[in-house]
């Protein structure tokens, strides 16, 4: 199934530009000839992607649109806007994206490569497959148990039948099940998102674990009627690592708020971890905030500090790959006041220009050069 763009731009050479580059990634483009067509197009039709040239009239307001839209509402945006315009006003508006005129070949097919990959982990996050298998679910409050029967299954949930004269409860619960065909048992913990009419409820997933998510996707995968090939994982360059979190180095990083999963590697050790990306700088980098708090992760990552800090010129091996877009970022967002990790501090600090930002991070390194104490939560390498 291709991806689909919505494209609104009155400009005949950006059109031609993002035409060619959209089909060379395999992108189909719908162009729409005023704002409100692309307001019509966007109540009932659904998009991977809405492109967006801000120089014409109520072009923020489509751009926000898509995100009230229902079926557009995880479509990545993508906002073509002059270089005087900052990065804080177009984040502001909606956009994921940001493309500077002149547009490119070279620009666009960086920015879109990047955005291809988030829009691929949208949909299959949203892919959901028709499945009855019975679950325990296990109140972490209350100490009850319930047994329900599933009604289908994606990566962010499932859909349930209640027991007859239940309402839907209240409070977070252990989820545990297994899958047909597997042997491995799951278990996740979980909240109620939303209630049906009759007997169904909707249940979302919580900080599922880096193995458990993907034994769950290759399951789902191996199931989907529409399964696609993602794109491989970005190869990128650490250069700052604290138990909180840790700075990339990317041409084409994922804007804020995207959900990601890490993989680093130095010498024989390998640690994976889930974060969400705070901070983003087109063309340089982008800061990730680790959104696991269990104690092997804090180990993990400690073990990582270690050795990164006796062996300085050691140089890991990252892998990064979008998860999709996180929506309620208030869930996982970490108060600076509330954290003694000066990387973390950064990200949630004043908002800097790109060269303010690299000069707090040179000051950290020279801070830290000096053997850090592993088991603070202020510890932190420089690479």
């Amino acid at each position: 199934m291709s991806l689909k763009a919505l494209l609104l731009c009155s400009d005949e050479k950006i059109v031609r530009v993002l035409r060619r580059t959209l089909g060379d990634l395999d992108i189909s483009a719908e162009l729409c000839p005023d704002s409100d067509a692309a307001l019509r197009k966007l109540t009932r039709q659904r998009y991977e992607a809405i492109v967006v040239d801000c120089s014409g009239d109520r072009s923020e307001e489509v751009l926000r649109s898509a995100r009230s839209a229902a079926c557009n509402k995880h479509a990545v945006a993508v906002a073509v806007v002059e270089p005087i315009v900052g990065l804080k006003a177009v984040f502001e508006i909606g956009a994921h994206f940001v493309l500077y005129k002149p547009v490119t070949m070279e620009k666009a097919k960086s920015s879109f490569r990047a955005a291809r990959a988030l829009m691929k982990s949208e949909r299959r996050r949203n892919a959901r497959v028709a499945v009855e298998i019975p679950v325990v679910m296990r109140s972490l409050t209350g100490g009850a148990n319930m047994k329900v029967i599933t009604t289908d299954l994606s990566e962010g949930g499932i859909a349930i039948n209640l027991p007859r004269g239940r309402h839907r409860p209240t409070g977070r619960w252990q989820l545990v099940f297994a899958l047909p065909g597997s042997s491995a048992s799951f278990e996740i913990p979980a909240e109620f998102a939303w209630e049906g009419s009759t007997s169904q409820a909707g249940v979302r997933f919580q900080q599922v674990a880096p193995e458990t998510a993907h034994s769950l996707r290759e399951w789902l995968k191996q199931n989907s009627p529409d399964t696609e090939q993602d794109d491989p994982p970005i190869r990128c360059q650490l250069t700052d690592l604290s138990l909180g979190g840790c700075y990339l180095e990317l041409p084409s990083p994922f804007p804020p708020s995207s959900r990601v999963t890490l993989s680093m590697r130095a010498a024989d050790m390998e640690v994976r971890a889930q974060g969400i990306v705070r901070v983003m700088h087109p063309d340089k980098g982008m800061g990730v905030e680790f959104t696991q708090s269990t104690p092997e992760h804090r180990t993990a990552v400690e073990k990582l500090l270690a050795m990164l800090t006796a062996n300085r010129n050691l140089q890991p091996e990252l892998l990064v790959e979008p998860e999709g877009l996180e929506t309620n970022t208030n869930e996982l967002r970490t108060r600076a006041s509330d954290t003694d990790d000066p990387l973390l501090q950064l990200f949630y600090g004043e908002r800097l220009s790109v060269e303010a930002f690299q000069e707090a991070l040179r000051r950290q390194r020279a801070i830290t050069n000096a053997p850090p104490k592993t088991t603070s939560a202020a510890a932190h390498a420089s690479l």
